[in-house]
């Protein structure tokens, strides 16, 4: 079992101001409800999607379990013409289970899409990043993971559930880069992640024209209760400059903090010269002073 649990908030009719002025600054995950997304909801069936789409290739992942696993890399990468891909995760039963990876803006890629997606005016678009498709099977279960831009995650068919964690609770995540080794977060093996037994989790469910709020740095884990249809929007809370700006996909950590890993290793392996003893001691006066002078205060 993990640890406490909460509903992730749900709120209708957000304006642009009282998103940006008061929800916004909370840095928490929100369900927006009765946004004008414009005529997705309704108009982008399967049919309509391979249709309009088109033969146009698209990055995917593809996993023979639902449940898709990056310790043993159980997915394989591929390309497959987009109207394939809409149609191949919809069917009811498939060997295989898929999900769209590609990293753009979807507005560019499938210009004759644009116009029935309208995406919630609550940044500047200077601080776009990009719009993704999440083209998904049916109980497919993409692993627990934080990204280090915000987020709306637009549910435009179908049916998502959501678990989120807070970035306060990393340390009970057991994590391996910018991703949880838990993968069964359900049925988590606390014989070999007893610390997960105290994430805090926050947990949503998501129906056609419901836009989830993820701030940067929130890990989540996505399962696909049914074959559905949803857009990714990321954009920066940071500075343009705080970010790689090598990085094509919006998961490379700000360049301060990589600098920042990259000084500890360099302390780590200097403590490596001394003896045990010596090396846990002076370890463990650098964990105080980290704490004493990072961790915030600010956040519950």
């Amino acid at each position: 079992m993990a640890g406490q649990r909460f509903l992730v908030p749900r709120l209708e009719g957000v304006s642009q101001e009282q998103f940006t002025e008061h929800l916004y600054p909370q840095r928490k995950p929100l369900v927006l409800e009765g946004i004008d997304l414009g005529a997705c909801t309704s108009k982008w069936t399967v049919d309509y999607l391979s249709q309009v789409g088109g033969r146009k290739e698209v990055k995917i992942h593809v996993a023979a379990v639902a449940q898709m696993d990056f310790i043993s890399k159980n997915f394989v990468y591929r390309t497959l013409p987009f109207d394939k891909l809409v149609q191949r995760a919809a069917e009811e039963k498939h060997k295989e289970f898929f999900i769209s990876e590609d990293v753009a803006d979807i507005r560019k890629q499938f210009p004759l899409l644009e116009g029935d997606i309208k995406f919630p005016k609550f940044f500047k678009e200077e601080q776009f990043f990009s719009s993704v498709f999440r083209i998904s099977s049916p109980g497919l279960q993409l692993w627990t993971h934080y990204d280090v831009m915000d987020n709306f995650l637009i549910q435009v068919t179908g049916k998502k559930r959501v678990v989120l964690f807070s970035p306060r609770d990393a340390q009970y995540l057991y994590l391996s880069g910018s991703k949880s080794e838990v993968l069964n977060i359900d049925n988590p093996d606390l014989a070999k992640y007893p610390l997960f037994s105290k994430a805090r989790w926050y947990e949503c469910f998501l129906k056609p024209g419901d836009v989830l709020f993820i701030p940067a740095l929130w890990f989540h884990n996505v399962i696909s209760e049914e074959f559905g249809v949803g857009v990714n929007v990321f954009w920066k809370h940071l500075p343009s400059e705080c970010y790689d700006k090598t990085d094509t996909y919006g998961n490379k950590d700000p360049t301060a903090a990589s600098r920042a890993a990259q000084i500890l290793d360099r302390a780590l392996k200097t403590l490596g010269e001394l003896p045990e003893e010596y090396r846990d001691f002076y370890a463990r006066r650098m964990v105080l002073h980290i704490q004493d002078k990072a961790y915030s205060k600010n956040f519950e």
